[in-house]
């Protein structure tokens, strides 16, 4: 075999040796100082929700029960007594005219009262209706068409009764009224209720002479009987500012029958 000449031995020499000599200078990786993988940011966001384990949850908490007052209207009714109050009625209503300004009245005294409306006339103005109670007045059935409850069949009576507004008060118009129809107002929850003054308005005999019959018939307990429908009742309106003015000064207060 031939032999290599000298010059060409040399040189791979030198390539052999400069191969180990970087072989030698890298160091060998070890576990402990391998490179982590580049760290991340992470986007922004919100809290976060913490799922606990279904042992540590602790249940929603329960809404209380809803406690409702007493509904019926089959319950005892009685007028409440003592003190110096007096029970304003208005009948024959609503009427767009002359119910708002009883309202405007009675608001700038302080007054509540209770209104025994008419089915048919509830029935043309339901927001009126809405409007009185909202400003704490209360609500009567007063039939719904304003007849001789007397004269009327069975039949026709209940009819009567039962189409006019839903309450627990029920007043016949013209007072006329027997055991019967009492009886039949009581079959549908509806206390009879008329009045201890008739401040005859409904004649429309002037300012002065309502206003006296409201000053002479005050006393503790007294219902007064007053329209704000069914005509004209602009001395009506006049009447009741001046009495609720003179009537406040001597103590009396004015509230809803509990219909």
């Amino acid at each position: 075999m031939p032999v290599p000449p000298p010059g060409k031995l040399l040189l791979a020499a030198a390539v052999l040796l400069g191969a180990a000599l970087a072989q030698a200078a890298q160091p060998s990786a070890h576990p402990s100082t391998v490179a982590a993988p580049p760290m991340r940011t992470a986007a922004a966001h919100g809290p976060l929700a913490v799922q606990l384990p279904a042992a540590e949850r602790k249940p929603a908490a329960k809404k209380p029960p809803v406690t409702r007052k007493n509904q019926r209207t089959d319950a005892p009714w009685t007028v409440p007594a003592g003190g110096k109050v007096l029970y304003l009625t208005f009948d024959d209503g609503p009427q767009p005219v002359y119910t708002p300004k009883v309202l405007a009245v009675l608001a700038k005294h302080h007054a509540q009262a209770t209104f025994f409306v008419l089915g048919r006339e509830a029935a043309a103005h339901p927001a009126l209706v809405e409007t009185t109670r909202r400003a704490g007045h209360h609500i009567g059935n007063h039939t719904w068409d304003h007849p001789m409850l007397t004269k009327l069949t069975p039949t026709r009576l209940r009819q009567e009764i039962s189409t006019g507004v839903k309450s627990k008060c029920f007043r016949p118009p013209f007072r006329d009224t027997n055991a019967h129809v009492a009886a039949v107002a009581a079959q549908y929850h509806q206390h009879q209720v008329l009045w201890d003054v008739d401040t005859r308005d409904w004649e429309k005999p002037g300012v002065p002479a309502i206003e006296r019959a409201l000053l002479r018939g005050a006393r503790p307990g007294a219902i007064f009987l007053m329209h704000d429908g069914g005509g004209n009742r602009a001395q009506t309106v006049a009447a009741l500012d001046r009495a609720l003015t003179k009537l406040s000064s001597k103590g009396y207060v004015f509230r809803s029958l509990p219909c």
